[in-house]
C-alpha cells in the first residue's frame, strides 16, 4: 500500500509539473497571438499559480505523512557547509 501510495504521488506531482509548463506554453501562446490586449493570457497564468499551490501543498503533504522522502543530499550539502 505504501508504494503504492508514493507511486501515486509521484506520478501526479509529474502530471502537474507537465500541465504548469503547458499552462505557461499557452499563456505565451495567447500573449503573442493577442499582443497583450486580452485577458487569455492572465487566465493561463492564474491557472498556472493555482497548480502551483495544489503541487506545493501535494509535496508538504506528502513530506509530512512521510510517503515522500527526502534523499539526503540537501542534508550532505548542509554539512559540507558547516564545515
Amino acid at each position: 500500500m505504501h508504494v503504492f501510495l508514493f507511486m501515486l504521488i509521484k506520478s501526479i506531482v509529474v502530471i502537474l509539473l507537465v500541465t504548469m509548463v503547458a499552462s505557461l506554453g499557452y499563456a505565451m501562446l495567447s500573449m503573442v497571438r493577442d499582443k497583450g490586449r486580452g485577458t487569455t493570457t492572465v487566465k493561463a497564468l492564474t491557472y498556472r499559480v493555482g497548480i502551483w499551490v495544489v503541487l506545493f501543498g501535494l509535496i508538504v503533504m506528502g513530506l509530512y505523512t512521510g510517503a515522500i522522502k527526502p534523499s539526503g543530499s540537501l542534508q550532505k550539502a548542509a554539512v559540507q557547509v558547516q564545515e
